[in-house]
């Protein structure tokens, strides 16, 4: 059954700190390059962080030197640490394959909530 679960949201003030957790199916996740997006009202879901199963990582340039992405290979969770919040950081964050969300009609979870106050 393909399962993603994401949790950890909530709401901070500007400059605080956040630990997101995705568990996530073994199809989904096993040998493949996991991310996390994130999506505001009216805009497109976009890409913040990368990892390969081997723990390369990339990230978009308004996160990058803030969040950080880790996985759990064993347990098919990934993480996503965010530092330094700042109040357009607030959005649903959603985890997924990358290879699944380049898809047409990819399957999400229902995402978390992070809202960031000034």
């Amino acid at each position: 059954q393909v399962q993603l679960v994401e949790s950890g949201g909530g709401l901070m003030q500007a400059g605080g700190s956040l630990t997101l957790s995705c568990v996530a199916s073994g199809s989904i996740f096993s040998r493949n390059v996991m991310g996390w997006y994130r999506q505001t009202p009216g805009n497109r879901r976009e890409l913040v962080a990368k990892i390969t199963s081997g723990g390369n990582t990339d990230y978009a340039d308004s996160v990058k030197g803030r969040f950080t992405i880790s996985r759990d290979n064993a347990n098919f969770i990934v993480y996503l640490q965010m530092n330094s919040l700042q109040p357009e950081d607030t959005a649903v964050y959603y985890c997924n394959s990358l290879l699944r969300a380049a898809t047409s009609n990819p399957h999400w979870g229902q995402g978390t909530q992070v809202t960031v106050s000034s």
